[in-house]
C-alpha cells in the first residue's frame, strides 16, 4: 500500500538492539506462520529489502520445478510446465518503518489468536503463503510465475514489479493474476485509482501592519476548503462491485513571516476514484471543481476494474469459496490490469491494520489463505 514517500532512513540503535538477528536460510518446510514470523523478523523497510531477497533467492534455487531469476531486490520463480493457462501471483517483500513492534510475538485477543508485528499483515504472511505453495507445488494444474518484489511502499518511481516489467515484460505473460495484499482472506477485485493534485491561489504580499495594501492568499484558498468539506463522494457500481470514493484536503500551507501577508497558498488534495474512470477524467474532474484555482498534479495511477467475469476468476472464486469486494485502496493489481491480465486481491490480514503499530494477523486467516490457493492450484478441473 504505497505512501508516495522517499525509502526511510534505517531504525533508530534502540529500534535496531529489538530487531531479531536475520537467520542463516529461510526454512521453507515449516508452517506457513512460523515462515511469516521468520520474514517479519528480518527488517525490511522500503530501501533496505536485500538481506531478506538474498535468503528468498536461496531458499527457492534448487528446486527443480522452478526457474529462478532476479532483478534488483526482486524475486521471480517460474514452472514451465506446458499448462495450458498461466497465473502469476505476486507479493512484496518490503514494509514502512518500525515503530517498536519487532520481534514478532503471539498474541490472544477476544480468543483470536494473531501473529502481532510490523509487516505481518502488509504483507509478510501473504508472502510466506506463497513461498511455502512456490517450492511444495510442483505439479500444478496451471503454470505459475511468483514474484516478490521491494519497494511497493514509497513513490511509485521505485516500485520492483514495475521496474521488473520494465525490464522483463516477458515475465509478465499470464491469463490471470492474484495480488496478495491483505483482504482478510477474501477476494477483493480491482482496485480505486488515486490522484494527488496541489491547489494554489495567489496573491500579493505586503506589511501586515498595512494590510489593505496586499491581498491575502491564505484567505482566497478558503473556497478550495468549502467545495472540499462540501464534497458528497460517489458510490460507483462497477461489474457488480461498489466502489467508494473520496476526495479529501491532506496537507495545506501558506505563509511568509508572521507581519508578512502571504502571496501564496496551497491545499494538497487526495483523490480516490472508482476505477470506471480513467485518471484523465479524475484529473478533469478535479480541473472543473477547482475551477479559477490553479492545479498541478503531483500523482497519478490509474485504478483497475474487478475483472471477476473472466474464466480463471470464476474458477478461483469457486475455489475459495469468497464473495468478492471491491479494494478501495490501490494497489498494484493495477499494474497487471493495465497489461490486459485481470487481476484480484487475496491475502491474510486486516487492511485498517496495515502500517499500524498494533499491526497484527489472525494466524486463521494466515492457514485459510493458504488452503484457498493450494485447492485452487491443485483442482483438477482445468
Amino acid at each position: 500500500m504505497p505512501q508516495n514517500t522517499a525509502p526511510s532512513a534505517s531504525a533508530s540503535p534502540s529500534e535496531a538492539a529489538r530487531t531479531p538477528a536475520a537467520p542463516a536460510a529461510l526454512d521453507l518446510t515449516a508452517s506457513s506462520v512460523e515462515i511469516t514470523r521468520a520474514l517479519c523478523d528480518i527488517e525490511s523497510v522500503s530501501g533496505q529489502e536485500t538481506l531478506l531477497a538474498d535468503l528468498i533467492e536461496q531458499a527457492l534455487t534448487g528446486y527443480d520445478h522452478l526457474e529462478v531469476i532476479r532483478d534488483g531486490d526482486t524475486i521471480v520463480a517460474r514452472t514451465s510446465l506446458g499448462r495450458a493457462q498461466r497465473v502469476v501471483i505476486a507479493g512484496h517483500i518490503d514494509t514502512v518503518p518500525l515503530n517498536n513492534n519487532l520481534p514478532t510475538r503471539t498474541e490472544v485477543i477476544d480468543g483470536v489468536d494473531y501473529l502481532w508485528g510490523r509487516g505481518t499483515v502488509d504483507m509478510k504472511a501473504g508472502v510466506a503463503v506463497q513461498l511455502k505453495l512456490a517450492v511444495e507445488l510442483s505439479d500444478p494444474t496451471v503454470d505459475l510465475t511468483w514474484m516478490w518484489y521491494d519497494n511497493e511502499e514509497v513513490d511509485s518511481s521505485l516500485n520492483g514489479l514495475g521496474r521488473l516489467a520494465r525490464n522483463r515484460p516477458d515475465l509478465f505473460v499470464g491469463d490471470f493474476a492474484i495480488l496478495g495484499e491483505p483482504s482478510n482472506s477474501q477476494v477483493e477485485g480491482g482496485c480505486n485509482g488515486t490522484l494527488r493534485v496541489e491547489v494554489r491561489a495567489f496573491g500579493l504580499r505586503a506589511h501586515s501592519a498595512r494590510a489593505w495594501m496586499g491581498d491575502n492568499a491564505i484567505h482566497k484558498i478558503a473556497p478550495v476548503l468549502n467545495i472540499l468539506a462540501a464534497y458528497t463522494p460517489r458510490e460507483v457500481e462497477v461489474e457488480g462491485l461498489i466502489y467508494r470514493e473520496g476526495l479529501n484536503a491532506v496537507g495545506i500551507s501558506g505563509g511568509v513571516a508572521g507581519n508578512v501577508i502571504p502571496d501564496e497558498a496551497m491545499v494538497h488534495v487526495n483523490y480516490r476514484f472508482a476505477p470506471s474512470r480513467t485518471a484523465a477524467e479524475a484529473i478533469e474532474h478535479l480541473r472543473e471543481l477547482f475551477d479559477g484555482f490553479e492545479v498541478t498534479v503531483i500523482d497519478e495511477s490509474e485504478g483497475a476494474r474487478p475483472g471477476l467475469d473472466a474464466p480463471l476468476a470464476l474458477e478461483f472464486l469457486a475455489a475459495v469459496g469468497a464473495e468478492p469486494r471491491p479494494k478501495y485502496g490501490w494497489t498494484d493489481v493495477a499494474r497487471f490490469s493495465a497489461l490486459g491480465i485481470p487481476a484480484v486481491n487475496y491475502g491474510p490480514g486486516d487492511p485498517s491494520k496495515a502500517h499500524a503499530d498494533d499491526e497484527r494477523v489472525a494466524i486463521a486467516q494466515i492457514d485459510e489463505c493458504e488452503r484457498g490457493l493450494r485447492t485452487w492450484l491443485t483442482a483438477a478441473t482445468r
